[in-house]
């Protein structure tokens, strides 16, 4: 079905981790839904988190226990419904002298936070004295540590496979799921939402979708959304930036993550091992500029890469360390004072009804919560419609990868595929990667490896196209097969992967060399001047 096909009970505007939760709950409780994304599915905000699935530690400072509480709750159910995704990390909170955050508080914290995720497989904190914290984090700066303390929570390393998971099933369960159509009118008929107008990325041709609710989950896009109405008497967004850097292996890299205060401002930020290279981050200033072009600063790359050396002497980073970096803008609600850390994270739904009733905006949210926000969003568009829904089975039901992904390593390995490649495939794809090999040759996926990287499959370029909503080379290399996140962003790859997607697509030389142009001046963007 496309969306000019019929009307719908709802249309969700963004196809971000939220949005993408929202018409999969939709979907699977009744509902018809059409989901529309302006770019790719996980293009934005969703993409530049510190990808970990987490309760929110820091966020026991200013008393949101139920939003800690939330948050340990989904973590335990995501691990649950996609463990090739949400995997147990274990983070290390070095403790040094003169810190804002000292052992007692910290071990307080920490003694709540097990307290909150009761029902949890996880073990519980442990705290680690001086000479034990450096045995086992002997690259930690030893001058003034007091101790060490130790938790776990879950790191998500691709959540572009977490949300474009969310969107394929969403799709399997009757949404309708497009991407690069951004929606530029939200209408209304008699003071009552009636649906939205949109068009194709390269188009100028307006299409319009009848629709009974609108949920617009566009991230900090949202009053963008809002502003194609011509009607809105306040803003709702008043989003922060969070910058990471990623770097290699140093020398004394942390064998965990580790979760430590800047000494320059207290604010925490993660040093995590991640992807065979280190993330590191975040920040969080207030930001008004372009939402689109949103990059990291000089000043936010010399930050930290100064408090990564100062925790971790041998590192010895520089820009010239740095292989690449991102930013993003964080859907928060509009505060004109305090500081940007206490801005809350719960998300709030708000009818907009100064334009019309059944129009709906989400504010705030964060990656871990996107589940529990959906089943909140679609109860308050079923209440909207005066309908009685199931309850929601998106905690209990498994994502895609998920199943099958007992037998998948053995179906792998009995189609010849190396254990190199194994290993990637069932991160990425989990238990669908036997189902892309195994239908190899019979559906015209072609067989091999990339020339330049022997892990890549060749098949993967027209399965990303035939069965994963990719469209152009950007959402090949980076939502997709994701060697966009390697050390040198994919290059390597760059000109076969062109090629397998022409012949696949029936571009021609003129619009391969367009596509791979673009996609060379994607990867650039991350780059940070030396």
């Amino acid at each position: 079905m496309t969306p000019d096909d019929a009307g719908f009970d709802l249309v969700v505007v963004g196809g971000g981790v939220n949005g993408a939760a929202i018409a999969r709950d939709a979907a699977m409780r009744g509902m018809s839904v059409a989901l529309f994304e302006k770019d790719d599915f996980c293009s934005g905000t969703s993409a530049w988190s510190s990808r970990l699935i987490h309760g929110g530690l820091r966020y026991l400072e200013y008393f949101e226990f139920p939003l800690v509480y939330e948050s340990l709750a989904e973590r335990r159910l995501l691990q649950a419904i996609a463990p090739h995704l949400v995997k147990p990390i274990h983070l290390a909170i070095p403790i040094y002298e003169g810190a804002r955050r000292g052992r007692t508080l910290i071990r307080l914290g920490l003694l709540f936070y097990d307290f909150l995720s009761f029902r949890k497989k996880l073990p519980n904190h442990d705290f680690l004295v001086p000479d034990a914290a450096l045995a086992a984090e002997p690259g930690l700066s030893a001058e003034g540590l007091r101790g060490l303390a130790r938790y776990y929570d879950a790191q998500v390393a691709f959540a572009e496979r977490l949300v474009l998971e969310t969107v394929i099933d969403a799709k399997a369960h009757g949404a309708t799921v497009v991407n690069h159509k951004p929606v530029i009118e939200i209408l209304e008929s008699g003071g009552r939402v009636s649906g939205v107008a949109y068009r194709d990325e390269n188009g100028d041709a307006r299409h319009e979708v009848r629709a009974k609710v609108v949920i617009n989950a566009a991230g900090p896009w949202v009053d963008a959304v809002l502003d194609t109405t011509g009607v809105r008497d306040r803003r709702l967004i008043g989003g922060t930036k969070g910058s990471h850097i990623i770097v290699g292996r140093f020398d004394g890299a942390p064998s965990h993550a580790v979760y430590v205060e800047a000494k320059s401002d207290g604010r925490p930020f993660f040093i995590i091992p991640w992807n065979e290279q280190v993330l590191i981050g975040t920040t969080d200033i207030r930001y008004d500029g372009s939402l689109d072009s949103a990059r990291i600063s000089e000043e936010e790359a010399d930050y930290l890469i100064s408090e990564s050396n100062r925790v971790f002497p041998s590192a010895q980073l520089t820009r010239s360390s740095v292989h690449y970096a991102y930013a993003g803008v964080r859907a928060l609600p509009k505060r004109d004072s305090g500081p940007e850390s206490a801005i809350t994270r719960k998300h709030l739904i708000v009818e907009n009804r100064d334009f019309a009733r059944g129009l709906y905006s989400i504010v705030g949210g964060k990656l871990t919560t996107h589940r529990s926000l959906a089943v909140e969003a679609v109860d308050t568009a079923a209440e909207a419609l005066g309908r009685a829904l199931p309850d929601s089975p998106t905690g209990s039901t498994p994502l895609p990868g998920a199943r099958g992904l007992d037998t998948a390593e053995a179906r792998l390995a009995d189609a010849g595929v190396a254990a190199s490649a194994r290993d990637r495939l069932l991160k990425i794809y989990g238990g669908r990667a036997a189902e892309l090999v195994e239908r190899i040759g019979d559906d015209g996926l072609p067989e091999g490896t990339l020339a330049a990287d022997e892990r890549v499959l060749r098949a993967e370029v027209a399965w990303a196209f035939e069965e994963e909503l990719a469209a152009n080379l950007e959402d090949l290399v980076h939502r997709r097969l994701m060697i966009g996140f390697d050390p040198d962003q994919g290059r390597s790859c760059y000109e076969e992967i062109a090629d397998l997607a022409a012949e696949h697509r029936g571009w021609n030389s003129e619009r391969r060399a367009e596509q791979l142009q673009r996609l060379v001046a994607y990867s650039d963007s991350f780059l940070v001047s030396p």
